[in-house]
Parts: C-alpha cells; structure tokens; sequence
C-alpha cells in the first residue's frame, strides 16, 4: 500500500471510528504527511518501506530544525499511532514505530490570570455590550460562558439551543473522543446568556432562519473557532504576562481557580472532560506554582 493511500485511511478511521476533532485529525495529517514527503526523498514510498531507522533519521532531522520537544513528542505520537493501527488491521507485517522514542515534551505551566485579571476582562465586556450591540452582547456571554464552564473552544462554538438549560445552570457539551458531559455554570453566565438569547441573537439571525446554533456571527451561521480566538485573544493582549492568548488560557485560569476556592481534583477532571487524572493534576502544580509566589512577596521570613 502507498503510504499516501495509508495516511488517507487512518485519518478515516481516526474520524469515523476513534470519534476525533477535525482539529485533532488535520493535526495528525501534518504530521504524517510531512513524513510521507520525508520518506518519499528516500524512495520509501510504500508501507512496507517504513522501518525504524527511516523514523529515527526523520525525528532526528526534525529535533535539528529547532523544534521544540513537545512537538517532537507530538510528531513521535502521530507516526506511532499510524504504525500501530496499520500492524494491528494486518496492513503492514509488522510495526515499525514499537521502539521509536521521541525527547518527553517541555512541562512548562500553563498561562493563568489571576483573579483580578479576569475580573477585569469581565467588566470589560460587560461595559461593551452596554452599548446594545448584538455582537458585543454575544461577546460577553462568550467570555462568561468560556471561564464559568472552562469549556473548549470547539464545544462552545458546537452548541446547539437545546445543549443549554438555563433554569438548571449547565450546559451539555461533545467533547473529545464524542464523549457527552454536562458542565455547570453559575448566575453571571446565565445572565449573560439570557440577554444574548433574548435579545441579540433574534438580530443576528434574521437571515439565518432555522440555525439551530448558540452562538452566531453577524450573518447568522455558527460562529467559527476563528472568530472566538481573535476575541480572545484580543482581550488578553493588554494583560500584563506571558504565553498564550486563545481561548485555553481561559480554560487554564477557570481550571486553576476552582482548586484555588478548594474544588477537588475528580469533580473538575469531570468538568473538563479530563480522560486522566494525570491531565487535570497539571493546575495542582499551577495552584503551588502561585502559591509560592503569593507567600514569598507575603511571609516576613520567606
């Protein structure tokens, strides 16, 4: 089989069968698809070409590009996971990715707002949809929903109507691997999503009849993940710190800030959608990352 045939599959099956994003999947194909091209200067361009050595000397060529290792890391993943589905459907006699290592990934925190900061992002659109405009009204409830609920961009920008229930405070979301959950929110967001319901979004889709969408750009059609980064990071650009600036970063602080006020680790693993415990245990260290830092500028003898 043509690795390029082979790539094309597996990208099926990681969507049809394994139930990932189409931002999961376009990952995986860049990865394996800058391999292909790799093996293809090689003359490796059938599945039985792959073998070890050929997927060392490509991670190898790749680390001395300058990438960082969470990408090597990411890059070792997506090959092993082809290799491995490809031995296992009986595509190829062996798989060639079994000993293949890659550099364990940058543990780096993630960014998070303080308290304060994200306060003052609120208030901030608050005041704009003050002024009535249907898309800064949607914007608030944007940014209310996303640090109340730390949902993913994607499963804000996939809600339908009859996700939200707004006399029970919560929404239901698909997150990764089309696994439903139903995540909370509190009084602010709900506020926020009446006024969008009630009064904004019946604007915004006077062209659009019959979406059945929460939130909606200006012609009416879903609003795009696009759209809600730009917001985002929009905002978070006059933020003193550093790192990212998308959406995440909202999920991160909502996420820190529930261990913060004493939340335990299992009830926000369920509200992030967390498939291990291990992922969520990551805001456990942001949470003793700042509180170091909170007692070394406070304690007379830190």
């Amino acid at each position: 089989m043509e690795l390029t045939d082979a790539v094309e599959r597996y990208a099926v099956y990681l969507t049809a069968e394994r139930g990932f994003s189409a931002n999961t999947v376009r990952s995986y194909r860049s990865d394996l698809d800058l391999l292909v091209a790799f093996a293809d200067e090689r003359a490796a361009t059938t599945v039985d070409d792959l073998d070890l050595e050929l997927l060392r000397e490509w991670l190898w060529v790749c680390s001395q590009s300058g990438l960082s290792k969470a990408t090597l890391a990411r890059r070792s993943a997506s090959v092993r996971g082809l290799t491995a589905w490809l031995a296992r459907t009986q595509q190829a006699p062996t798989d060639a990715a079994t000993r293949l290592k890659a550099p364990k990934g940058d543990h780096r925190l993630p960014r998070v707002l303080s308290r304060e900061q994200m306060a003052d992002i609120l208030h901030r659109v608050a005041v704009r949809a003050e002024s009535g405009d249907p898309i800064d009204v949607r914007n608030a409830a944007i940014i209310e929903l996303l640090y109340a609920s730390a949902l993913r961009v994607s499963e804000l920008t996939g809600l339908d109507l009859g996700d939200v229930d707004l006399s029970r405070l919560n929404v239901r979301v698909l997150g990764k691997g089309s696994k439903e959950r139903v995540v909370p929110f509190g009084v602010p967001a709900r506020d926020a999503l009446r006024r969008y319901l009630d009064e904004a979004r019946p604007v915004l889709t006077t062209t659009a009849v019959g979406s059945s969408a929460v939130f909606v750009g200006a012609r009416g059609s879903r609003v795009a993940s696009r759209t809600v980064y730009d917001l985002v990071s929009g905002l978070l650009s006059t933020v003193p710190g550093e790192g990212p600036s998308g959406p995440h970063t909202l999920r991160h602080t909502a996420a820190t800030h529930l261990l913060d006020g004493g939340a335990d680790l299992r009830s926000v693993q369920e509200m992030l959608g967390h498939a291990s415990l291990g992922t969520t245990q990551l805001y456990t260290h942001v949470s003793t990352a700042r509180l170091k830092e909170a007692y070394a500028l406070a304690h007379p003898r830190s």
